[in-house]
């Protein structure tokens, strides 16, 4: 079993880059579960929003306003709003045609998308860094190691014992960059998979707002019916 001893005399064999390589691998794991928790929940959440609205075959201002508060925090939070924004230009024309609507969506999208691969350049960065600090680790524990052949009547045992210390920090930072990597190619997936849902999102909302027309609450509950109407004038 190792003993945190013989973890100190790792790090301090290694000159402290081994203390480097362990805040890397927190920060790391940081990143991860700090990603993952959010790609996970606008991935499934996403999911369940887009196939909701699509089972729908119009949408109101009340289903809007609800979708807005069920996609608080989520990617599909920005298409929402902006549907429910030009609700008004909606209600007024009683459709949602028109290549602005469109055009307004488009550009959520492109706004919203930057947001989800925040962080990601730090898993980058240690899955390059990390196998470099371990070879220059292992390096300067190999000074450590071939210094004690300068000494008289040297162990050999000692030389190769240190040699194997040395290693440690290079196995270190190629295992911290191995992680990196898989959670990041990982991420990327995710990230694509949520643009997939957003561009799906846009084409559902123009669908349910452009090809089906809106219901007027407002106005069937004020305007009279046209029997009764005509009534009034005779």
């Amino acid at each position: 079993m190792i003993s945190f001893s013989y973890l100190v005399h790792l790090a301090n064999y290694s000159d402290g880059v081994l203390y480097i390589l362990m805040l890397l691998f927190v920060v790391e794991l940081a990143v991860i579960f700090d990603r993952g928790w959010y790609l996970r929940n606008a991935i499934s959440k996403g999911k369940k929003i887009l196939w909701g609205i699509s089972a729908r075959g119009k949408l109101r201002r009340p289903d809007l306003e609800d979708l807005v508060v069920l996609s608080k925090g989520l990617p599909e939070e920005s298409l929402l709003g902006v549907a429910l924004r030009h609700f008004n230009l909606i209600h007024h024309y009683g459709s949602a045609r028109g290549e602005a609507f469109a055009n307004r969506l488009d550009e959520a999208i492109f706004l919203t998308t930057p947001s989800l691969d925040k962080r990601l350049w730090i898993l980058d960065t240690i899955v390059t860094l990390a196998p470099l600090l371990g070879l220059f680790g292992t390096i300067l524990g190999m000074f450590h190691a071939f210094s004690i052949l300068a000494a008289p009547g040297h162990n050999p045992a000692s030389v190769t014992g240190g040699v194997a210390d040395a290693l440690i920090a290079t196995a270190s930072g190629l295992f911290i960059a191995m992680i990196g990597l898989l959670s990041f190619n990982a991420f990327n997936n995710a990230i694509e998979k949520t643009i997939f849902q957003l561009e799906s999102l846009k084409v559902v909302l123009m669908n349910r707002l452009d090809g089906a027309p809106v219901v007027l609450e407002e106005t069937a509950v004020n305007a009279p019916s046209s029997a009764t109407a005509s009534e009034m004038t005779a």
